[in-house]
This record gives C-alpha cells, sequence and structure tokens, in this order.
C-alpha cells in the first residue's frame, strides 16, 4: 500500500455489511446530481477493486440495477443503506460512500460536484480514479 493511502473501515448502519478501503486520509469526494445520488445523499469515494475489501456481510447485500445496468447498486436488505457499489463510471472499481465510512481515519473531506448532465465529459475526468 502507498505511504499516503491509509485504511479507511466502514459498513450500513445496521452493522451487518461491513468493509475496508485504502483510500487517502485527505478525501476528495465526488457529490453526483443524477436522481439516485441526490435522493440517497451518496458521496464517492472511487478506488481500484483491489483496494476494497467486504469483511462481513455478503449474505446482506441485494443488488439493484437500472438504465444501462452497468452500475451494480449493492445495499443491506436489513437497514437499507447502500455503502457501496460499482459505478457505471468506472465499473472496474468500487466506490464507496464516504457517509459509511467510520471518522477516525478522515483528516479532510472536499467535495467536487459530478454533473450528471454532462455525464461523457464528468466521467472522463474521473476515468483514473479506479486505477492503481
Amino acid at each position: 500500500m502507498s505511504a499516503n493511502l491509509v485504511t479507511h473501515r466502514g459498513g450500513c448502519h445496521c452493522g451487518r455489511v461491513r468493509f475496508e478501503v485504502d483510500a487517502p486520509a485527505c478525501i476528495e469526494a465526488l457529490d453526483c446530481n443524477c436522481s439516485i445520488c441526490r435522493m440517497t445523499g451518496f458521496l464517492h469515494l472511487i478506488v481500484p477493486a483491489a483496494r476494497f475489501r467486504l469483511l462481513a456481510g455478503a449474505e446482506h447485500l441485494s443488488e439493484y440495477t437500472f438504465h444501462t445496468g452497468v452500475a451494480r447498486h449493492r445495499f443491506c436488505r436489513v437497514c437499507g443503506i447502500k455503502s457501496f457499489y460499482v459505478p457505471r463510471s468506472n465499473p472496474d472499481g468500487y466506490d464507496v460512500n464516504v457517509r459509511c465510512l467510520d471518522p477516525a481515519t478522515i483528516e479532510r473531506l472536499d467535495i467536487v460536484p459530478f454533473d450528471d448532465a454532462d455525464r461523457a465529459a464528468a466521467t472522463a475526468a474521473i476515468a483514473h480514479l479506479s486505477c492503481d
């Protein structure tokens, strides 16, 4: 793991789903204005798949897909919280909801808009996030 990465832990509201993710302590989160992100308040931290580990709760996860079917929205079927998913913009990575991270390892949080109305440009600007 790179020296500038820390291991953040997080999970769903009821605690059945737990995960960890290697990411900077100073997080730059994306705030997407698409319908599902806006309605759920999801703050995006996209990482390569190798930097995400599901620790517990696989048996409690349900999946929801819509539109293109590329994004795989996973949520706890007990409490309903979507703490991570496989994003359409970076299908080879994971997208963690920063609001579901335990706060102890977060030094700073900067929020950057992601404009779904110009999805092609916004997606191109973040393509690097799921690459190691």
